[in-house]
């Protein structure tokens, strides 16, 4: 098992893991019981950002319509409609050695489809958690448990991955936004 961070800890990637290319980062959540009459749908997504940590155009949004970024550097494996079962319900494949160099900073984000629509917030949702695996040997290298700090959330940045000179790091955010994958769009400077 990887390291557990908190909220807000930061940690090396490629500086501690120098054989470290390729990484899968896991996210996995439940939903709490909920007689809604609706199925969640939660989705991840990727926004590759520059250093003023905004998107330079639409093709640095890796999302469920959008699953490759043209560099290749970013790969979403595809969208799990229901979240059931054990271990990650969705993944994105990040290429170390492929991410263009406008790009800084790599936002990981989950937002929940037609939470409005559906009356669904985060405050629903349980164990929600975000781990990177090194994709050459399997191994889980780090982890963070979101805990059940949300409420009227319906989107929330899990992490992000940063530039800090020729290495990456890793930040636990865990920060929620109201206003759902439109409002992250937004933050990241794309037009909705």
């Amino acid at each position: 098992m990887g390291i557990q961070l908190s909220k807000g800890q930061r940690i090396d990637l490629t500086k501690t893991n120098p054989g470290l290319t390729k990484a899968i980062i896991g996210l996995g959540w439940d939903t709490n019981k909920y007689s809604g009459g609706n199925d969640f749908d939660l989705d991840a997504s990727a926004f590759l950002a520059d250093v003023n940590s905004k998107c330079v155009n639409d093709h640095d949004f890796i999302f469920y319509n959008n699953l490759e970024h043209p560099s290749g550097a970013v790969i979403h494996t595809g969208d799990n409609r229901t979240g059931e079962g054990d271990g990650d319900d969705e993944q994105l494949v990040v290429d170390f050695t492929k991410i263009p160099s406008h790009v800084h900073r790599i936002g990981i984000t989950v937002t929940i489809h037609d939470a409005e629509l559906r009356q669904q917030n985060f405050g629903q949702v349980s164990n929600a958690f975000v781990r990177l695996v090194d994709e050459s040997t399997n191994q889980e290298l780090l982890r963070f448990d979101l805990g059940e700090d949300f409420s009227i959330e319906t989107a929330v940045v899990f992490c992000e991955l940063y530039r800090h000179g020729n290495d990456w790091k890793f930040n636990a955010v865990g920060s929620g936004f109201s206003g759902g994958l439109a409002a992250l769009c937004r933050n990241y400077g794309l037009q909705v």
